[in-house]
């Protein structure tokens, strides 16, 4: 049987619902643009890309927060009650279903924006491990990580454009066109991972949860997770010694982590095999020294680019 994420708890479904009241705003804000709620990052960005200057756009989950977990406030529950649009990517957000019942707003157009897109089918945390010759007989799950590959963020993109237009058919030339533009720099952005990871000495890599599953597939190489796809879980002993092992038979001499989550598993196997570590940014939020260096979607794919050409070259 297939599952996927749901959030710890949705008792705060029932407050927020008690404090919203009233009817939600169904026009576009004072200034004349749509009220667009996106719920992380990557939806963030790249719906600010296809909105141009026609929709005020926010994102519920602040930055530095992991959003695997977070769930929305009182004040975040009004915000997506009055949004004409909300964008979301669909499994990351467990929280997002019973939400938007509690938010009601009949108007609101909602878009999903990893619908229609074949998703890969995770193994729970215990099941994840380095030895493929080992059976898994867990339930499986699905990944919801398509925004790491630029392909996959493209179909995004898509699904993004149909939802602004259906609030706003007004500009949906304008929409179109800055959807063009965005998808034409995520083209060169595969074009890049297509020519730099095409001649690497090695295909595997090890990174702290298992984020870069389609990344991998799209770009023909193996990643070798620590946790599974919820990079809160920390793995059991027999699945670090596997993972040690791995990486000393492959002679893996780059372990990866990620900003938002504490790094010391990563270092603990690092240290172990004589291995260093670097970061491989999952991209599910900016963190402040990313924001300091200006760097946008396609900023930290082209570092996530460069650290894997590093890493596998090794």
């Amino acid at each position: 049987m297939k599952k996927i994420w749901v959030s710890k708890s949705l008792a705060f479904t029932v407050l927020s619902a008690a404090i919203l009241s009233g009817c939600a705003s169904n026009t576009a804000s004072s200034n004349g643009k749509l009220n667009v709620v996106t719920s992380f990052y990557p939806m963030y960005e790249f719906t600010k890309q296809v909105a141009g200057d026609h929709a005020n756009v926010i994102a519920l989950i602040p930055p530095g927060a992991e959003p695997h977990d977070w769930e929305p406030s009182a004040k975040d529950m009004k915000q997506l009650k009055d949004a004409n649009v909300f964008v979301y990517n669909g499994i990351v957000e467990g929280w997002a279903e019973q939400s938007l019942k509690s938010a009601e707003n009949k108007n609101r157009v909602v878009v999903e924006a990893s619908k229609g897109i074949e998703l890969m089918e995770g193994l729970p945390e215990e099941e994840h491990q380095a030895d493929p010759k080992k059976e898994a007989h867990a339930d499986k799950i699905l990944d919801p990580h398509v925004w790491l590959t630029p392909v996959l963020a493209q179909q995004e993109v898509e699904a993004i454009v149909v939802g602004l237009t259906q609030a706003d058919p007004a500009h949906k030339e304008d929409y179109r066109k800055n959807a063009d533009a965005y998808i034409g720099k995520l083209k060169a952005l595969d074009d890049s991972f297509k020519t730099g990871l095409k001649n690497v000495k090695h295909k595997e890599f090890v990174t702290q949860h298992a984020a870069f599953g389609y990344l991998a597939k799209e770009y023909g190489l193996k990643q070798v997770p620590i946790a599974g796809l919820s990079p809160e879980e920390e793995p059991a002993p027999d699945k670090m010694a596997e993972i040690i092992k791995f990486a000393k038979d492959n002679k893996v001499q780059t372990i990866f982590f990620e900003t938002l989550v504490d790094p010391k598993v990563a270092s603990t196997i690092a240290k172990e095999v004589g291995a260093k570590t670097a970061v491989l940014n999952p991209i599910e939020g900016l963190t402040d020294d990313d924001k300091k260096k200006n760097l946008d979607y396609i900023g930290v794919m082209t570092n996530n680019l460069e650290a894997l050409k590093k890493a596998l070259n090794e």
